[in-house]
């Protein structure tokens, strides 16, 4: 089955019906039909992070969603080790030139190792490392 990583980018549209990327969102993934989702625990500590102070609302529906995607057979979410951010921080290190944080270099080393290439966000920070970015496509 086909594999795609969530962003935060992608999961804040989803709870964000405000947000400018949310029409985008919704549309990507009706085209995309069934596939297996694949995100990270540092991905879903960036959203929470994210809408924590934007009111009770929006943090509730990033709660809602959060335990969906961790009670949804279909969804595969990495967790956060010491490992995983070693590996990240390494990374992170070696792209000076970027804007890469360390979530997206986390991530980046999970498609890797997973073999994952599309990823559902609109970040540039991804088609920079020659991943399928499929909110900007």
């Amino acid at each position: 089955m086909r594999q795609i990583f969530l962003d935060t980018s992608y999961l804040q549209a989803l709870t964000d019906s405000g947000d400018n990327l949310y029409p985008l969102a919704i549309n990507m993934t009706a085209r995309l039909g069934k596939f297996r989702s694949v995100t990270s625990e540092m991905v879903l500590t960036e959203l929470l992070n994210a809408l924590c102070s934007r009111g009770e609302y929006l943090r509730k529906s990033a709660i809602r969603l959060t335990h969906r995607l961790r009670n949804d057979s279909n969804t595969i979410i990495i967790p956060q080790t010491s490992e995983q951010f070693e590996q990240a921080f390494a990374f992170y290190q070696r792209r000076l030139d970027k804007g890469y944080s360390l979530t997206d270099c986390a991530s980046m080393q999970i498609m890797r190792q997973l073999e994952i290439n599309e990823i559902l966000t609109f970040d540039k920070h991804f088609q920079q490392e020659r991943f399928s970015a499929l909110l900007r496509e």
